[in-house]
């Protein structure tokens, strides 16, 4: 049986007909965050309520342990020098780990108060690192822990790849969670699912023009159904590939759904990686899953 729902030809060209959507792993209780490794053809990501980030090989196919103990950790992502930038939910702080596995703590406070629960980060080629802040992480003891928040809202910030400073880009979402750079990086998207705990609130993908260090001309890109957008990726084209709770939806960069890649969990988040780099990675509730695709993501802003 196909995984694919092609409602728009586009989407035939970018899938493989003959590729299937294969289980990588599972038995995980949330699993979220996966940043593919491509010098070491490894997949890591989080299981939150378990505390601990996972690691696949992809050349044996085994699973360990590649963190424990971290802070219900979220989404994650790889900066210019290659090291891993983490979303540490349940310490509320933005962490890099060094390659001497040391820690450096990129943001856990704005203004003096404790950050909510940060949740997904993303590293402009600049440098700077963009990453959003809902409270999830501290209403609930499952995901993080339960406390006070000390922040007015639930918003967007920017750190200064220069300066460390951190300041707020965006601050009228319901619960900013999944966000990416366009291609050009003239267009950051960013997902607001605040429908998860209030079915009043947004379930859209949200696109801002980039100017400079500021995001300005707000409009809402996609209302993504059912349930609401987590993380997203895109590929060389523009195109948005959205978690959802039917699958993964695919997105033209005008905010067409042109297909959906079929999945029999709810999916958190996705990540290009492979040989190639068209593989699509899917941290799905229990389980991990790939599919290879006709289409290439975009990589990390590594220097070159």
């Amino acid at each position: 049986m196909s995984c694919y729902e092609i409602i728009d030809p586009r989407f035939g060209d970018l899938i493989d007909p003959v590729a299937f959507l294969e289980t990588l792993h599972t038995g995980n209780r949330w699993a979220e965050g996966p940043v593919y490794f491509a010098d070491l053809r490894t997949l890591v990501w989080s299981d939150i309520p378990n505390d601990r980030m996972l690691r696949w090989d992809e050349e044996t196919g085994a699973v360990s342990l590649f963190r424990g103990n971290v802070a219900n950790p979220n989404g994650s992502t790889r900066d210019r020098e290659g090291r891993l930038v983490t979303c540490m939910q349940g310490e509320r702080r933005v962490v890099r780990t060094e390659w001497d596995g040391s820690i450096t703590v990129l943001a856990d406070s704005f203004e003096g108060k404790r950050l909510n629960s940060p949740n997904d980060v993303v590293v402009k080629s600049d440098g700077s690192v963009w990453f959003t802040d809902p409270n999830y992480g501290i209403i609930s003891d499952y995901v993080g822990r339960r406390a006070d928040q000390e922040q007015s809202g639930c918003r967007v910030y920017r750190i200064d790849p220069q300066s460390g400073c951190v300041t707020v880009v965006a601050d009228d979402f319901s619960m900013p969670n999944g966000l990416a750079f366009s291609p050009d990086e003239k267009t950051l998207y960013i997902a607001d699912s605040g429908y998860l705990t209030d079915r009043s609130a947004p379930h859209h993908v949200r696109s801002f023009d980039v100017a400079g260090d500021r995001l300005v001309n707000s409009r809402v890109f996609a209302e993504i159904s059912p349930g609401i957008p987590d993380g997203f990726r895109i590929d060389i084209a523009g195109n948005l590939w959205i978690s959802a709770w039917d699958g993964v939806q695919c997105h033209t960069p005008a905010g067409e759904l042109i297909g959906k890649i079929l999945v029999p969990e709810m999916v958190a988040n996705v990540a290009f990686g492979g040989a190639r780099h068209n593989r699509l990675f899917i941290t799905a509730t229990t389980s991990v899953y790939a599919v290879f695709l006709n289409v290439r993501g975009l990589k990390y802003p590594f220097r070159t």
